[in-house]
């Protein structure tokens, strides 16, 4: 039945009943009327195939209608693996949740929204405790504020009935804002990797030293400072 419905979203050859048509190709397009659109296609021995109905006017190909559909359904199939589905993951908190049991769920909500999923994490409030329910609004707004270098908050906590909601939604890759612990770890690795850089070497220009007026052995010589400081000491001695 799938296959029917789908072969009948496209009319063909004969079932074409408009003046004319706009042929696509490799080569552009081209205006025609429709007798010429179906002599071209049993030419060719391929179909005239509408892909737009609604255009003025209908848009059409040449190519065998088997093919055609086949194209079609592989499009969808690549189309279809690209979309990236979106789960909700949820996160439970009791209002007196202990630090161990925090980061653990932590751990977990960082994961989710890495991969793309959405959080909605919820302190459920059993009994008496519901007159804990600040208690449980400050370990949500700790729990979004440990999560910003992963996800934004899509909405504030708020109480529905026992429990108390907050919905996180994952960000962007590329645009994720840094946690001001990770830009301090950042800024203290510049500064040691700039104090463990080894000093820039420095080379002794050499200097031109004019001969005596009466010649010798420095005669229109070029020598480095280091060299003429020996010099001197032997003569000297």
């Amino acid at each position: 039945m799938k296959t029917d419905k789908k072969q009948n979203q496209y009319r063909v050859n004969e079932q074409i009943r408009v003046r004319e048509v706009r042929i696509v190709g490799e080569s552009g397009s081209t205006v025609m009327p429709i007798k010429q659109a179906l002599d071209m296609a049993r030419q060719q021995g391929v179909d005239l195939v509408e892909i737009s109905p609604n255009a003025n006017p209908p848009v059409c190909r040449l190519i065998d209608y088997s093919k055609f559909l086949y194209q079609q359904k592989k499009r969808q199939k690549e189309m279809k693996a690209k979309q990236v589905k979106v789960e909700v993951k949820e996160i439970r908190f009791g209002p007196q949740t202990d630090e161990h049991d925090y980061q653990f769920k932590l751990k977990h909500a960082q994961e989710f929204l890495a991969e793309g999923n959405k959080v909605r994490a919820y302190v459920f409030f059993r009994g008496r405790s519901i007159l804990f329910k600040e208690q449980g609004e400050v370990l949500l707004l700790r729990f979004a504020n440990d999560l910003e270098e992963w996800g934004k908050v899509e909405s504030m906590p708020s109480l529905e009935g026992k429990k108390m909601f907050l919905y996180l939604a994952p960000k962007k890759a590329g645009a994720q804002k840094k946690s001001q612990q990770a830009r301090d770890r950042e800024a203290a690795e510049g500064v040691l990797k700039e104090e463990n850089r080894p000093a820039p070497r420095t080379t002794v220009p050499d200097i031109d030293v004019e001969a005596p007026a009466n010649g010798g052995l420095l005669a229109n010589a070029k020598i480095s400072a280091e060299a003429l400081k020996r010099l001197t000491e032997e003569n000297e001695d």
